[in-house]
């Protein structure tokens, strides 16, 4: 460990996860209470707490924003529906991103108030009532990949004298790889408490036969930051690069702007129309996102060409 912050922890020869990040940016304030301090997850969300996700607005908006970063980190095959696990699917928001994005998933809660709601709002996945820290209960090879939303720092306490977080995020880990299809990716949207906190998960993670790293938005921001790990199945892949500018399309200015350009016609749910020039350039930048190569902007891009005879 040096004295930058920097750490980097080996599985073996070829296989390395690489985990970066700044002391004084993890550690949270201590007058902030943290939800897994006040008790278990099935006790903190109860039903008035479970009313929150599907009433209020700015949580709904929060919730679908990481769920579609989550989705890009996966690298999932372009225009190809795939099945995906949902840990801590809660009352189905990030469920409802993976339905319109053309994806069919199963999510699992410990919950039960939180699945109530996401049985009231008719969700498309299926559901399961289940604790993360007994392992998943699915055959091998089941997903194609996995997400998880501000639930995997559950794990870290022991809520019963029987708990053991080194034991539970082992046994979580270890089955959620064997449940993933080898190649897949899965990502974990996190709140870490402090070092030692991303040092256990990971710890438990590798030894489970997992590699990748963590992906860190917008590292200098203290509101916009935001930790995925990101865990890669049978396969070492490249670590996709983290948002680093609060100016990108997912966010949005709170004044109005006026252009002189016109705005090309957009389908009734607010996308753009599918290979039109702004479909283009939206599937560019995501793909950018991504970390991936993607050939340079131009006046051509999304050009329609005339048809020849």
């Amino acid at each position: 460990m040096g004295a930058c912050g920097c750490c980097v922890i080996c599985i073996n020869d070829t296989h390395c996860l690489l985990i970066v990040f700044c002391w004084v940016n993890i550690n949270m304030s201590s007058s902030c209470r943290r939800p897994e301090h006040t008790g278990p997850p099935e006790v903190f969300y109860n039903e008035e707490e479970a009313k929150k996700y599907s009433q209020n607005s700015r949580m709904i908006e929060i919730q679908t924003q990481m769920s579609e970063r989550a989705v890009e980190l996966l690298c999932l095959p372009e225009d190809q529906p795939c099945y995906l696990l949902d840990v801590g699917c809660g009352s189905g928001l990030s469920g409802d991103y993976l339905t319109e994005v053309g994806h069919y998933w199963v999510g699992v809660d410990i919950s039960t108030a939180m699945l109530d709601v996401a049985l009231d709002r008719d969700v498309e996945g299926d559901l399961v009532l289940g604790d993360m820290g007994e392992g998943m209960p699915f055959r091998a090879g089941t997903f194609d990949g996995c997400i998880s939303i501000s639930a995997l720092q559950w794990l870290c306490n022991a809520d019963k004298k029987t708990h053991s977080p080194p034991k539970r995020l082992y046994r979580f880990f270890s089955t959620l790889y064997s449940s993933l299809a080898r190649g897949a990716r899965a990502v974990f949207q996190i709140y870490p408490e402090n070092s030692e906190q991303l040092e256990l998960i990971t710890a438990q993670a590798m030894k489970a036969g997992f590699t990748g790293g963590m992906v860190v938005d917008y590292p200098n921001s203290s509101k916009a930051k935001k930790f995925f790990l990101c865990l890669f199945a049978g396969v070492s892949g490249v670590l996709p690069k983290g948002l680093d500018s609060e100016s990108t399309d997912r966010c949005v200015s709170s004044q109005a702007q006026f252009t002189a350009q016109r705005s090309r016609f957009k389908n009734l749910k607010g996308k753009s129309v599918k290979k039109s020039k702004d479909w283009v350039l939206e599937k560019k930048q995501r793909r950018r996102r991504q970390g991936k190569e993607v050939r340079g902007d131009t006046k051509y891009t999304g050009r329609q060409r005339r048809p020849r005879f």
